[in-house]
């Protein structure tokens, strides 16, 4: 009788039992094996940003490592959040559209302290943030016809896969056609290839974490194809590690295969120095009305890159209720807001949600425990930093391609045959892809929808929302823009 009641004091206060009462794992019908394997997918599917957000922003003159550090710092927090707080197995991160504008744009173009470009990007996000608390940003969700919110979503599918075909070096710049066939001789070319092949068996035979273990297993085949190209003295140089051929070759004397910015060992304990970006925002230098445009741009970026993310990722994960509508979306707005606002303390950039959470969600990640784990690998690899480097953007365009595949199949719930709603849904797919923006694709298919209907004497069937956020978009394409 003691026994068995020890027995259930140990089993009510067990770490099991205390997940699955935190995120109501069971009612969602997955498990703590589960979120945590979805949890290390996403991770890996955005690793990526741990290493291009620095290059973007140091290229505008900011300390590689301390970028390196804010960024992962910033991930933790923001991703943290929304696994407690909106319960959500969404990742975020910088987003790589604000990052380039904020170098790019702001600090190097008007010749701005990266302290400013920060302070912009803070204030922008306690300016959606205000949008949240009043609603608007909801109720322009909700607004939005459902021929739309499926095309946003097969959009940012089809913006993933060509994403991933960019990095694996399938698709490369041509200057006639503007893209071509990549070199099947290029090492990133073939190291993808083996990627997208191995996921797919894996998939075809129904292999929980395909995904995951995809990556994992392309990651080890890259690492020792280096070892062994160094052995022989033959390049294959699928970390872009400069002044060696990208092609299979001899291997300049001196060289190694092995990333370049490895420095030998796998841990390093940041220093204080490290964290010289956290907290060094110039709020007050920002209160300017030179600098309204850019904090528009800003916005409209992060305001509706992020609400067709969350759309789409909420809509995959089985996350709405009958009528489309996501389910706590005042709380993933809201901690989407605090994401910019995050990232600009942190000196990152504006941290928004990963399409690339995808990932997780097709390995079954369904409760904020996957975001949790995410924030908690995003920390974790602050001290691995030379081990991040072991993981090439070969191993992960496989994952991208795979998940646009798997988005893109919502496709069939859009009615081609009614004119009305098909061409804008088009325009919205296209324009994402082709122009590189999910904030352009969507404007695109708001101002087709609202035109559309208006020539057929429609126009009363456009909720009045649709109508606003669609001027603002004719009013953001003539004149900010080109700041992107």
């Amino acid at each position: 009788m003691y026994k068995q009641r020890k027995d259930e004091i140990s089993e009510k206060y067990s770490i099991k039992n205390f997940l699955n009462k935190c995120f109501s794992i069971n009612n969602h019908g997955s498990s703590i094996k589960t979120e945590l394997r979805a949890g290390i997918t996403t991770f890996m599917a955005m690793a990526y940003i741990i290493v291009v957000n620095p290059i973007i922003l140091s290229a505008a003159g900011m300390d590689y490592k301390s970028i390196f550090l804010a960024t992962c710092m910033a991930a933790a927090v923001s991703t943290f959040l929304m696994g407690m707080v909106a319960k959500k197995p969404f990742g975020m991160a910088a987003g790589l559209g604000i990052n380039s504008l904020v170098a790019f744009g702001v600090i190097v173009n008007m010749h701005q302290p990266w302290q400013i470009a920060m302070g912009l990007i803070f204030i922008e996000g306690f300016i959606v943030f205000l949008l949240v608390l009043t609603n608007l940003r909801e109720m322009i969700m909700n607004s939005i016809p459902p021929s739309l919110k499926i095309s946003i979503g097969v959009g940012i599918g089809m913006f993933i896969s060509f994403i991933g075909f960019k990095i694996a070096n399938i698709m490369v710049p041509s200057p006639e056609n503007l893209i071509q066939f990549g070199n099947v001789f290029n090492p990133v070319f073939i190291v993808s290839i083996l990627g997208l092949t191995i996921i797919g068996i894996l998939m075809a035979l129904k292999v929980k974490g395909s995904i995951f273990y995809g990556i994992v297993l392309t990651s080890f085949v890259a690492v020792f194809a280096c070892f062994i190209g160094d052995f022989t003295h033959t390049s294959f140089n699928v970390f872009g590690n400069p002044n060696i051929p990208i092609s299979i070759t001899s291997l300049p004397a001196g060289s190694s295969n092995i990333p370049c910015n490895w420095n030998g060992h796998f841990i390093e304990i940041p220093t204080f120095q490290n964290f010289s970006t956290i907290g060094k925002l110039d709020i007050k230098g920002c209160l300017s009305l030179s600098f309204v445009p850019v904090i528009f741009a800003l916005m409209m970026v992060d305001f509706f890159d992020s609400l067709g993310t969350v759309m789409a990722l909420g809509t995959q994960a089985g996350l709405v209720d009958n009528k489309g509508k996501l389910r706590d979306i005042k709380k993933i707005l809201a901690i989407d807001a605090l994401g910019a606002m995050i990232g600009g303390f942190m000196g990152s950039s504006s941290n928004t949600a990963y399409v690339e959470s995808s990932a997780g969600i097709i390995e079954g990640g369904k409760t904020g425990l996957t975001s949790v784990v995410v924030a908690g690998l995003f920390f974790m690899v602050m001290f691995f930093v030379p081990l991040a480097y072991f993981i090439p953007s070969a191993a992960i365009a496989p994952a991208l391609i795979v998940v646009g595949f798997l988005m893109i199949s919502m496709i069939n719930n859009i009615d081609w045959d009614d004119f009305e709603e098909s061409l804008p849904s088009f325009l919205t797919i296209i324009t994402m892809t082709f122009t590189f923006s999910i904030s352009k694709g969507i404007g695109f298919g708001f101002i087709s929808y609202c035109v559309i209907k208006l020539a057929n004497g429609k126009w009363r069937e456009v909720k009045p929302l649709m109508w606003i956020v669609s001027i603002i978009f004719v009013v953001y394409f003539l004149s900010v823009a080109n700041l992107l």
